[in-house]
């Protein structure tokens, strides 16, 4: 037995319980041997905490020092391992769960500053005229430079019917504040609409508990409106993650067997394998996916497992990178640790931790312009004594006014997007010509 003198009872109980307890008096290492415990960082700690508490020049409460201890250790390790307290305890849950008090936007982070990647629709946010791109640079009286995107989404949350001020930055005017009432936020994580007749368009914003039932029930709803789909686009730009179980699901889908993605870890228990089973909603309709540096974790589990089975077309750019998987463990009442646990790996094997997921097609984001036609233009029909078209009655409109377009008319579009639609049409108009192709067929034309 290994004693240490310490001038203080609260620190010989720290100490205490550090040799006491199973985890702190032995470490193993990649062979699970036990290792010493290293004796002199242990009094250095100790050491240090006295330090603090007698020298600091304000005095600090042993429950704070402690707390701190705690976060120091979690922070040190990699980024997104964590200390939960509180507030933030209450927001992890919110975020799993999809409702709380807030203005409903999404949040990332762009050369320090805080960036609005989306309003969400129908929100306070929405309804003040918050916009994508729009940076954040004071939330009430905290300037937001430098601070994490949770940080700043902790601040906004808050009692429905409390007001909030919020300075946005925004390009080509100067900063201007906005007095915001915070609503309930309850959030439909998936999103759907038709880009065009036969084509599909699905936008999932983060990973919650109930995200794939969110998406069947999307499908259900447009598919019955849409009796011949043709092909889907699914949107997972600027998604930061979340539940790993909910994008399973999203994969299970669109695959009917195969493994959708394997997760790695020091304990048995964190080695873990998700397979996909016979119930899929959409097997056999042609994918597009949609991502780019802001989608990160469970979106590139979905991203990846698509690619690997070859299910999907990905296009946009290389996403995030982040392919650890965290846990959340309880310590008390409204505290726990987030602790990165495992790796999580593609059907295929890769890991994308640090390294992302690339896309099959390198689709930048860009703004498109409609041009209006040059009065100059003129073609056969515009011709005079012209020969009428041998397939139909009707000729064509002579009327050079159709030729023009206004300046209000002028389209702007998502970019991506269109290029997606494009690549969905040249499947199907590829198909077309080739009847013979059966229902397996796209994974082929993917691969070719």
């Amino acid at each position: 037995m290994v004693f240490i003198v310490t001038r203080d009872k609260m620190l010989q109980s720290v100490l205490a319980a550090m040799l006491v307890w199973p985890s702190f008096s032995v470490a193993q290492d990649s062979a699970n041997t036990p290792l010493p415990l290293p004796l002199e960082e242990v009094r250095m700690f100790t050491e240090a905490l006295e330090r603090i508490r007698v020298s600091y020049v304000e005095e600090v409460d042993d429950k704070t020092l402690l707390e701190n201890a705690i976060k120091g250790m979690l922070s040190g390790l990699d980024p997104h391992s964590a200390y939960v307290v509180e507030s933030e305890y209450d927001a992890l849950q919110e975020t799993t769960s999809g409702e709380f008090g807030g203005l409903g936007i999404e949040v990332g982070r762009e050369d320090g500053y805080i960036k609005v990647i989306s309003p969400i629709d129908d929100t306070p946010a929405d309804k003040a005229g918050i916009q994508p791109g729009d940076l954040i640079i004071q939330i009430n009286d905290t300037p937001t430079r430098q601070i994490m995107p949770e940080e700043a989404a902790n601040l906004m949350r808050g009692e429905p019917g409390t007001s909030i001020n919020v300075t946005i930055a925004r390009e080509g005017v100067e900063p201007f504040e906005l007095t915001i009432t915070r609503e309930v936020i309850a959030i439909n994580s998936v999103r759907s609409r038709m880009l065009e007749p036969g084509y599909g368009y699905f936008r999932i914003s983060q990973f919650r508990a109930n995200t794939d039932q969110d998406l069947e029930n999307e499908y259900e709803k447009v598919s019955e409106e849409n009796q011949d789909l043709k092909g889907l686009v699914l949107d997972l730009r600027n998604n930061p993650g979340g539940v790993l179980q909910a994008s399973v699901g999203v994969v299970d889908a669109f695959i009917s067997d195969g493994r959708i993605v394997s997760t790695k870890g020091r304990l048995e228990g964190n080695d873990m394998e998700f397979m996909a089973t016979s119930r899929t909603i959409a097997k056999d309709i042609p994918l597009v996916v949609l991502i780019n540096n802001g989608s990160a974790s469970a979106s590139e589990i979905v991203a990846g497992a698509l690619q690997d089975h070859n299910r999907a077309i990905i296009m946009g750019t290389r996403s995030f990178g982040k392919g650890s998987v965290q846990s959340v463990v309880p310590l008390a009442e409204q505290r726990a640790i987030k602790l990165t646990t495992s790796l999580y790996f593609t059907p295929n094997g890769r890991s994308i931790q640090a390294q992302g997921i690339d896309p099959d097609i390198i689709v930048e984001n860009a703004f498109i312009t409609k041009r209006s036609n040059s009065v100059m233009q003129i073609s056969e029909s515009n011709l005079p004594n012209r020969l009428d078209n041998a397939n139909t009655d009707k000729q064509a409109d002579s009327g050079m006014a159709d030729a023009l377009i206004s300046a209000e008319e002028v389209l702007v579009t998502d970019y991506p997007l269109n290029e997606a639609l494009n690549v969905l049409k040249g499947i199907n108009a590829f198909s077309s010509k080739n009847s013979s192709l059966d229902t397996d067929s796209f994974a082929q034309l993917k691969t070719d």
